[in-house]
């Protein structure tokens, strides 16, 4: 029988205050950032990133340089490998057949990325697809507009039908927050898709003007915390979007590790969605490690 998601949400409090988020992210950074900024926690935020590349140019080739270059990673750091690469559904198989690092997975975006402007139907069939290629992990959006329109029970129906599409690889869902706008339709949208199933709240797609914000991580922990309380079902947190820099970082894991906690502090529960984030946190590490200024490649 279908949820009502209207009713289910009548048991959140949604109404929260832009500004007040605002002050919070300050207040947070201001008493933990500095402290956070260590050489053990740039290396547990490398262990977060799923490695992407989602360009209309991807090729299979460039899939295979991305599992050979994860697979190849050595350093002299005791460093841990990353989480995932990320790709679109049709190189998952080249993922499939190439990517042998230990404990590596293959993210696969699907359901209409990044618009989810088309049917449902060929949205589940998508992840149903990317699922049998090899896929574990499968990045949605929600249906924006029809959010945008307050169709809370499509948004929520469509996440149930592609949660149940993509078997047992964990579903991520993308909220758009910088379509979203508001703190109020960013918490209103994770506690829609945390109840249709998400085993992952994300921020962004990184194809729109404003990606992933602290203010959005803030929202959506303190969603994932009370959902947490409310139901005792983990959800992990992926930001986005725009995170390049180790300062990047290590700001959205103060926001997380406020709000969320250590059990959080993994891999299985945290993610960050980034591409030039690698090479920046490896040169940030060596450089702390060593004193020595030298640009790190790790692809």
């Amino acid at each position: 029988m279908e949820r009502d998601i209207l009713e289910i949400l009548k048991s959140y409090d949604l109404k929260i205050s832009d500004a007040e988020v605002k002050a919070n992210v300050k207040s947070i950074l201001d008493k933990d950032f500095e402290a956070l900024y260590t050489i053990e926690n740039l290396k547990k935020n490398f262990s977060f990133i799923d490695l992407t590349t989602l360009n209309s140019t991807d090729t299979h080739a460039k899939a295979k340089s991305f599992a050979d270059n994860v697979n190849n990673f050595q350093n002299d750091f005791d460093m841990p490998n990353v989480a995932a690469i990320c790709v679109y559904p049709y190189q998952v198989p080249t993922l499939n057949e190439n990517l042998k690092a230990e404990g590596v997975r293959i993210a696969s975006v699907a359901g209409v990325f990044p618009s989810s402007q088309s049917y449902v139907e060929v949205k589940a069939l998508e992840c149903k697809m990317a699922v049998e290629k090899g896929a574990n992990d499968i990045d949605i959006v929600i249906s924006i507009g029809a959010f945008l329109e307050g169709h809370y029970q499509t948004v929520f129906n469509e996440i149930v039908i592609q949660k149940e599409a993509c078997g047992d690889a964990h579903l991520k869902v993308i909220l758009e927050t910088g379509e979203l706008k508001t703190a109020e339709n960013i918490r209103t949208a994770s506690i829609i898709a945390m109840e249709a199933g998400a085993d992952f709240i994300k921020t962004s797609t990184g194809k729109v003007p404003v990606n992933a914000t602290l203010e959005a991580a803030y929202v959506m922990t303190q969603a994932i915390t009370e959902y947490y309380e409310k139901t005792g079902r983990m959800v992990g947190f992926k930001p986005a979007g725009g995170i390049s820099t180790a300062k990047d970082a290590i700001e959205f894991y103060s926001i997380s590790k406020n709000n969320l906690g250590e059990e959080w502090l993994n891999n299985k529960w945290s993610r960050i969605g980034a591409s030039s984030l690698a090479n920046n946190l490896l040169t940030e590490i060596h450089k702390l490690e060593t004193g020595e200024e030298k640009e790190i490649k790790y692809f």
